[in-house]
């Protein structure tokens, strides 16, 4: 009896859906009859059309424990917000093997239609493996020399040159752009000389006169027509023989003095003092020397020993900055010798191994400028006896004569043992490169034909002398 009264109540609930689904509006939950009074109301019976059981007064209705609920009064206000909901089966598809999904069920609970969404279980992943980490390289001690070329060498390894692809003129092509003006002056006065004439005295003499009008000395001229004399004279003899020969007498001179630049790092720091007049590009080549040095692996400060020129101070600290070398500067008009002598303390401390002092341009006329330049040399000389090292002095290629009295009397105040050329820009006048290396024997180290650190390149006296002559 007890179930034929629960079918009741659901298929009152579901008759009543349907017929306000057809005919009516939705009846709110509140106004519906509750069991009780479709129990007790015989005409909502009726109206319904289900037959009702007589259950005898003397027996009570047998209701099994798990088929029972125990009711709760509801308040009507939350009831209002409850809408009928019509569950339909719906077919589960089977998912692909190849996605792991973990299976759960649908729990309905007072707090709403919730359910456990379904967790992806992700693969484990697969153990890292282990790395053995490599011991670190043991730094090679400093050798006691180094030769400064192209790059820093040591000078007791060895070791096979790398080549890579240019992308630009090579040096000897540069080099010859940059003595052009020489090279085809003097071509085009020999070519004169030697249209249609035998060599005799009188060629030989305005030959000797041209050479000399190209700054490469009366020393050299006289090599060169003596040359010629020994083995043309009384001949015909072309233009073309004229600049071999005049080629390999040059490289004879230069040969002696194209010396690479040697530093003696058992002297620490070894110092490098940059000497010249106004205008020869020093603190450019201190740059450009020093970005060879820590391109090498040496440990480079500079010094900004050029107090008068607030230019050169700035223009140092850019090249510092380039190249990583710490830059020892003072205030405008400060002591250049003070300067000095504070640099080599601090790069003694920091464990330099090249310090590189600039110095204020000077004309080697001017007494009191040479004086000071000198005073640099002595308070060095206080602190190691045999700084400065090496004494650089630079040439402006343009210079022409004037260049033979510069490195006499720098010479002697600043004991220069090295020379550097400059400004090989096409406007040259290189052959007073050859007349200083035939009388002053001075090494030259280094030439330079731009303003990039690949311009500043060893002196090959093969290459130059090629170029000046103008033989391919």
């Amino acid at each position: 009896m007890a179930l034929g009264f629960i079918k009741k109540i659901f298929s009152f609930g579901k008759k009543e859906i349907e017929e306000v689904a057809v005919e009516k509006p939705l009846v709110e939950l509140d106004q519906l009859p509750t069991p009780e009074q479709l129990y007790e109301d015989t005409t909502a019976q009726e109206a319904l059309d289900v037959p009702v059981e007589t259950i005898p007064a003397e027996a009570a209705p047998v209701v099994e424990e798990q088929d029972t609920f125990e009711e709760t009064a509801v308040e009507p206000e939350l009831l209002q917000d409850i809408e009928p909901v019509v569950v339909e089966q719906t077919e589960i598809e089977p998912s692909p093997v190849d996605e792991l999904v973990e299976v759960t069920d649908e729990i309905e609970s007072p707090m709403g239609d919730m359910a456990i969404e379904p967790v992806p279980i992700s693969a484990p992943e697969a153990p890292t493996p282990e790395v053995e980490e490599a011991p670190e390289p043991v730094a090679a001690p400093k050798p006691s020399k180094v030769t400064v070329s192209k790059t820093v060498e040591e000078k007791q390894a060895e070791q096979p040159a790398i080549t890579e692809p240019e992308t630009r003129l090579s040096w000897f092509e540069r080099l010859r752009k940059g003595l052009f003006r020489s090279s085809q002056q003097l071509g085009d006065s020999i070519g004169s000389i030697f249209t249609r004439r035998k060599l005799d005295e009188e060629t030989l003499q305005d030959l000797e006169d041209v050479l000399i009008q190209a700054d490469l000395g009366m020393e050299t001229a006289i090599r060169i027509t003596g040359a010629l004399s020994a083995t043309r004279y009384g001949k015909d003899i072309s233009t073309e023989e004229v600049r071999a020969i005049m080629a390999a007498e040059i490289e004879k001179v230069l040969g002696p003095v194209a010396k690479p630049l040697e530093l003696d790092l058992s002297h620490k720091p070894h110092v490098i003092l940059v000497v010249g007049v106004n205008g020869t590009g020093k603190t450019t080549t201190i740059g450009k020397l020093a970005a060879k040095l820590t391109a090498g692996g040496l440990n480079v400060m500079l010094a900004a020993g050029d107090t008068f020129r607030a230019a050169a101070i700035e223009q140092l600290h850019i090249w510092g900055k380039r190249t990583g070398a710490p830059v020892v500067s003072s205030k405008l008009g400060a002591d250049a010798a003070g300067l000095a002598f504070d640099a080599w303390k601090q790069a003694k401390e920091a464990g330099s191994d090249v310090l590189i002092i600039d110095t204020a341009g000077r004309l080697q006329n001017r007494a009191e400028l040479m004086d000071e330049l000198a005073k640099i040399v002595r308070v060095l000389g206080k602190n190691d006896p045999e700084a400065p090292h090496t004494v650089l002095q630079t040439l402006d290629a343009t210079t022409g004569q004037n260049a033979l009295n510069q490195v006499e009397i720098f010479k002697n105040i600043a004991g220069v043992n090295g020379l550097v050329m400059t400004k090989l820009d096409g406007t040259a006048r290189g052959g007073i490169l050859v007349a200083i290396s035939a009388k002053h024997k001075l090494p030259v180290y280094f030439i330079g034909v731009g303003e990039q650190v690949e311009d500043l390149e060893p002196f090959a006296a093969s290459d130059f002398a090629k170029a000046i002559a103008g033989v391919a």
